[in-house]
């Protein structure tokens, strides 16, 4: 009798999970989440129009007064249509899924994001993947020889890019996107920290052309909210993928209600690029350290012959970092730190000073 596990799809069961390591205690600067909190009569409005809420019933299928408020904030056109989604994760699933054909592939730089790569083979698509140069950016010329080699069906590149965090620069981003035969995905996960954006540019965004955002490093990664920015023929396309009511009533409300007080999460934001600069220059003065400028809510570190160690040393000492050493090419020996609050900033220069002394 044939079991569950022979109808699986090709390579599945080779397939590791994402893995996300179990809260612990630890200052938590592994996951680029804004660490502030609310203020007080902030959380109790929002409570209060929480209250206000009949969870007993859908929540709006189309997210209206969502995409209105992010309209008004962010200023986006209405050339564009917007399209909701449960955090740019669910978005990068859609965009794949609709081009999920035979023999189509994904192209994305190395390194980049791992759901690219992870939401490709989901869906039996090959992934393309162009190295960076040293200075992690765009190789051009060996990116366009792959999209005229692979003529890739999607294109996603991350602006800033993670895990190493700098914007690459726009013409290249404009030759790739003249270059694709298909659809160029322009991922701003970390818009609010870069001072930069391909929706705030005076240029229209080609037809072919996406901008994806997610409200996670705005201040709302509990919620899990993501948006596509586009042309209305292409939104309309994954419109027809995307599950209905597939971002909740809180969801739709919490982030509603946040972006009417957006200037809260705005000097959230000038708090952290402050403490980016002043672990950037903190980090600079540690030996056999090299850190590379962010131009995101986090700063990646190289730390030759002894990544390792300094992770460990870190956990010991109550810090969660992210350790990109595994990942091997330009990664080994790199480590990623999130931008937290002060005193944790403070704790994790103190544990270095340690290591170092």
């Amino acid at each position: 009798m044939m079991g569950w596990q022979n109808l699986l799809r090709d390579g599945l069961q080779e397939t590791a999970a994402y893995p996300v390591p179990a809260p612990d205690g630890r200052i938590k600067l592994d996951a680029m989440e804004n660490p502030h909190t609310w203020p007080a009569g902030m959380r109790d409005e929002w409570l209060a129009e929480l209250a206000t809420l009949n969870v007993n019933r859908y929540p709006d299928a189309g997210g209206s007064e969502l995409k209105k408020q992010l309209r008004s904030v962010y200023g986006i056109g209405d050339e564009y249509e917007v399209l909701l989604g449960n955090g740019s994760d669910e978005l990068i699933q859609i965009v794949t899924a609709g081009f999920a054909r035979p023999d189509a592939s994904v192209l994305s730089v190395d390194p980049a994001f791992v759901v690219y790569a992870s939401v490709a083979k989901m869906f039996g698509l090959s992934l393309i993947p162009v190295p960076l140069d040293a200075q992690f950016q765009i190789e051009l010329s060996a990116t366009l020889a792959a999209i005229e080699q692979h003529s890739p069906a999607v294109i996603f590149l991350a602006y800033p890019n993670n895990p190493t965090g700098n914007l690459f620069r726009s013409s290249d981003i404009k030759a790739i996107i003249n270059a694709a035969p298909g659809v160029v995905v322009i991922d701003e996960a970390y818009q609010p920290f870069a001072g930069t954006s391909w929706l705030s540019s005076e240029e229209s965004l080609p037809d072919n052309v996406l901008v994806m955002r997610t409200l996670s490093k705005f201040g709302l990664a509990g919620l899990r909210l993501g948006y596509l920015v586009g042309a209305p023929a292409l939104i309309g396309e994954f419109e027809k993928i995307r599950m209905p009511y597939n971002v909740s009533t809180l969801s739709l409300a919490t982030a509603t209600f946040a972006l009417k007080h957006h200037k809260v999460f705005d000097a959230q934001a000038e708090d952290i690029l402050q403490e980016r600069a002043r672990l950037e220059q903190a980090f600079g003065a540690f030996p056999r350290l090299q850190r590379f400028h962010s131009d995101a809510n986090f700063i990646l570190i190289h730390a030759q012959g002894h990544a390792q160690q300094l992770f460990d040393h870190l956990l010991e000492s109550g810090i969660r970092i992210k350790n990109l050493s595994p990942v091997g090419g330009l990664l080994a020996d790199c480590l990623r730190v999130t931008v937290g609050l002060r005193s944790e900033n403070d704790s994790l220069l103190a544990a270095m000073e340690a290591f170092y002394s």
